[in-house]
């Protein structure tokens, strides 16, 4: 058997793996097709034939989706009978809990001061931690302000070092 992770609110960009496994599997029939128009009495052996096996698919994906979700995230996802609409409400879910998620970064990044770690070089890490987080979440700082930012973090007693590496940052490294 394929080990799925269980959905949380750390991993679920990793989790959407879960597609991959249903692959493996041969249940994502429903996934990759439209779902069929109802079965009449006029419908072809071939229109019942892929109406039931994307039923199956569907049923057995949206089980096994559920399977891996706590009921403690189940909950604040709508029912959901169909794996695409399943899908999208767990997405939905985690695009509020992803703005969440950025607004504590920020505040946690504008916070930041060097007297509230040991040392300047946790200090720098941790900046450039919290950048690459906001990265992931698609709200990208670019270096140079990642870089200011850090250095207008530190006491005043840095002051001598501030300058010469804003004067290189914005005009570059010269001889002259």
């Amino acid at each position: 058997m394929i080990d799925v992770p269980m959905l949380n609110y750390d991993n679920h960009q990793e989790w959407k793996d879960i597609l991959l496994h249903l692959g493996l599997l041969e249940m994502d029939f429903a996934i990759h097709n439209k779902e069929s128009a109802p079965i009449t009495n006029d419908s072809s052996q071939a229109d019942k034939k892929y109406h039931s096996q994307w039923i199956r698919s569907n049923r057995l994906c949206v089980y096994f989706i559920k399977t891996r979700i706590p009921r403690s995230i189940r909950g604040s996802i709508d029912h959901c009978d169909k794996v695409e609409t399943l899908f999208k409400a767990i997405d939905d879910q985690f695009a509020t809990s992803n703005k969440a998620l950025a607004s504590t970064l920020i505040m946690k990044f504008v916070g930041l001061r060097l007297s509230t770690i040991k040392g300047t070089r946790k200090h720098i890490m941790q900046v450039r931690d919290i950048a690459a987080q906001l990265k992931k979440l698609e709200i990208n700082l670019p270096d140079t302000i990642v870089v200011h930012f850090a250095l207008n973090t530190f006491p005043q007693h840095y002051s001598p070092l501030r300058f010469p590496i804003t004067h290189i940052m914005t005009n570059g490294l010269s001889m002259t």
